[in-house]
């Protein structure tokens, strides 16, 4: 957004682009520099005058970008009249403007810190990388004559006890739960019922063996065809069915032969 600002004083324009400005104070700042003001006297009606036509542009709706404009155009005019108003010759009061010069001057003294801080992070990411951490002075090594003879180290040396070698028991823990003991308890909850939930075999157990060999016990008994096994979908309850076509003389050989895969899998856990 350009705007015109024409001054009375002199001839020729300002262009002003609000859009580049941090704020009223940098618009204001940029006025009188432009202009070579002494910043200590400012002629606030044409200060002001400038002012008012650079922000005759601003969009009435943008209430946050607008505000601080129209507050300081509200002070320069409080500043304009008060400098208006007659003062008695005998009273020395404060310059109006004194309070607006304080600001100015440490917003120009800001402003000044901020681009050298710029200036100094552009050339120091020209010169290194980012991240980069100069690298700390080694301290100099300097002689230091030995004043411990080589008697002396070899004693304190044989006078180091060394620690008792730490002895590392190595234990096999017998599994507690055998797969024969699942397979009798589902086929005793399958001898009262057709069907039986899984977690339903699992709510008197904590421990997750149990529920490890309860599946297992199930996927060999399904196996040898005594159940079968039935899931919805995934991730629903898990159902055991009996099969009504297996007789007792069926069913006892399959536990036995589970009885006999659970004697091998413990022989081989004793090994």
């Amino acid at each position: 957004m350009d705007l015109t600002v024409t001054t009375p004083e002199r001839e020729g324009f300002f262009l002003v682009e609000i859009d580049r400005f941090q704020g009223p104070l940098d618009l204001l700042l940029h006025l009188i520099r432009t202009q070579d003001i002494d910043v200590f006297d400012i002629p606030i009606h044409r200060i002001t005058e400038q002012f008012l036509g650079a922000i005759k542009g601003l969009d009435p709706t943008d209430l946050d970008g607008a505000g601080e404009f129209l507050e300081m155009a509200a002070t320069l005019i409080r500043i304009k009249a008060q400098m208006l108003l007659p003062r008695p010759v005998e009273e020395e009061e404060e310059d109006p403007r004194a309070e607006l010069v304080r600001r100015l001057l440490e917003y120009e003294q800001i402003r000044e810190i901020t681009l050298r801080l710029r200036t100094a992070e552009a050339d120091r990411g020209r010169r290194f990388a980012k991240g980069y951490i100069p690298p700390r002075p080694k301290k100099s090594l300097t002689e230091v004559p030995l004043e411990t003879t080589w008697d002396e180290v070899f004693e304190a040396a044989l006078g180091v006890d060394m620690p008792p070698p730490r002895r590392v028991d190595h234990r096999v823990t017998t599994r507690p739960v055998t797969m024969e003991e699942k397979a009798v308890m589902i086929l005793a909850h399958l001898k009262t019922s057709a069907k039986v939930r899984f977690t339903e075999l699992l709510k008197d157990f904590k421990e997750r063996s149990h529920g490890v060999m309860t599946f297992l016990a199930g996927l060999e008994l399904t196996r040898r065809r005594i159940l079968f096994l039935r899931q919805a979908r995934p991730f629903t309850d898990l159902w055991l069915y009996r099969r009504d076509d297996v007789a007792e003389d069926e069913e006892e050989e399959a536990l036995q032969a589970v009885y006999g895969a659970g004697d091998v899998a413990d022989g081989g856990g004793e090994e």
